[in-house]
């Protein structure tokens, strides 16, 4: 696997290359460093990378702006960011961005391993720590929405049932089919055939964009 590594701090890098190395699931080929957002883009024009890890930080680029427009000239390239930034409000933006994953630099190592299976099979991760929604006494967006109203009219545009939504809410907190299936009380297959049909309805393919379109319609 072809990665791309963002970031300006040589010690982490190696350290980073070195985790990645020791892999004995996957072979991973480390083909750029990039050090600044403008080698970032220039190794991912030569490199045919199909992973990046991006410190949101990266000097000489803005790593949220990023994501976009890279999300958008390489559809297939999987983003996970590796950063100190644990705001709730930044972990939603990055989603929002379309990023696949989103890890701590104080994180376990094992959690790099985990990320890359989920976002590789099209999913999302989030490591342990990281949080989504916003913090208890934190301000929702100016001029929030009545969220009730709201979510009915999703619901009625998208023709989704009530346990749609609430299962769609549940995979928005990144929990697992089995986690949503012992929160509503019913088999994970059940769960499995819910997350199936959410899709189909909002016409998206993985639950990376699931997730996007769940943040960009303020469901969460």
């Amino acid at each position: 696997m072809k990665v791309v590594i963002a970031e300006d701090h040589q010690i982490f890098v190696e350290g980073l290359r070195t985790i990645l190395s020791s892999s004995e699931e996957r072979e991973f080929e480390v083909v750029a460093i990039a050090g600044t957002g403008k080698e970032l883009e220039k190794s991912l024009r030569v490199s045919d990378a199909e992973l990046l890890f991006l410190d949101l930080n990266i000097p000489e680029g803005d790593g949220l702006g990023l994501i976009p427009k890279l999300k958008n000239k390489y559809p297939d390239l999987r983003i996970i960011a590796l950063t100190m930034f644990d705001d709730p409000k930044i972990v939603k933006s990055a989603f929002k961005s379309g990023l696949d994953g989103y890890l701590l630099k104080g994180n376990p190592i094992d959690e790099i391993f985990e990320a890359v299976d989920e976002v590789i099979e099209g999913r999302t991760y989030l490591g342990d720590g990281v949080i989504i929604n916003l913090l208890p006494g934190e301000d929702g967006p100016k001029g929030k929405k009545d969220t009730t109203a709201f979510v009915h009219k999703f619901m009625q545009k998208y023709h989704l049932t009530a346990r749609e939504i609430e299962v769609l809410q549940l995979i928005s907190q990144a929990l697992s089919n089995k986690q949503i299936a012992q929160a509503l009380y019913i088999s994970d297959q059940t769960v499995s055939v819910h997350r199936k049909n959410i899709m189909r309805k909002l016409g998206v393919s993985n639950t990376a964009a699931l997730l996007k379109l769940a943040y960009e319609n303020d469901l969460v």
